[in-house]
């Protein structure tokens, strides 16, 4: 990741040496230009590559949206699904509309272990239109009280809403030996 970084700056820097070097002819200077767009929109893709990849990281913020933001509204943000035995699977889908005047794109969506798998539109969500999320949690080897949080990443602000899974499990019996 580092070095397709250091690629894409040094492209940079060489486009913008091409751009100062053709003044000269119009001509140059339009594909000089074009060059220097190219290099960067290449530099500036593996600069969003590296801030995507730090803000998977554990425990790291996700970035402020650098395009034009919209607002996600939830009918509901928690479901409580009562009480289940362990080892049962709940899924339950979350209902949402775009009430802001540009396309709604969530980038991620992420539970908050490896039980938990949501599951969210890919296309962008025009205003006025509504998008589904839905949640399984899978119980196996879980016991007690749950609360699941499902973080969704998208061009809002702030980026990051949350939606919650609630229920108890039972406990498993133990095989009789």
């Amino acid at each position: 990741m580092k070095q397709s970084f250091i690629s894409g700056l040094f492209i940079l820097l060489m486009a913008a040496f091409a751009v100062s070097c053709a003044s000269d002819a119009a001509a140059d200077g339009k594909a000089a230009l074009t060059k220097a767009a190219d290099a960067t929109g290449a530099a500036a893709k593996n600069v969003a590559d590296a801030a995507k990849s730090a803000t998977s990281a554990p425990g790291a913020q996700a970035a402020a949206p650098t395009g034009p933001t919209t607002v996600m509204a939830f009918d509901a943000t928690e479901f409580d699904f009562g009480t289940v035995d362990e080892g049962e699977k709940v899924s339950h889908s979350y209902t949402f509309k775009n009430t802001g005047d540009e396309p709604l794109i969530l980038s991620n969506a992420k539970g908050s272990c490896g039980c938990t798998v949501p599951k969210w539109p890919k296309e962008p969500i025009p205003p006025g239109e509504d998008g589904e999320i839905t949640v399984e949690f899978n119980s196996k080897n879980k016991k007690g009280k749950r609360n699941q949080k499902v973080t969704i990443t998208a061009n809002t602000n702030p980026p990051q809403s949350f939606i919650y899974l609630k229920g108890e499990v039972n406990p498993a019996e133990a095989p009789a030996q």
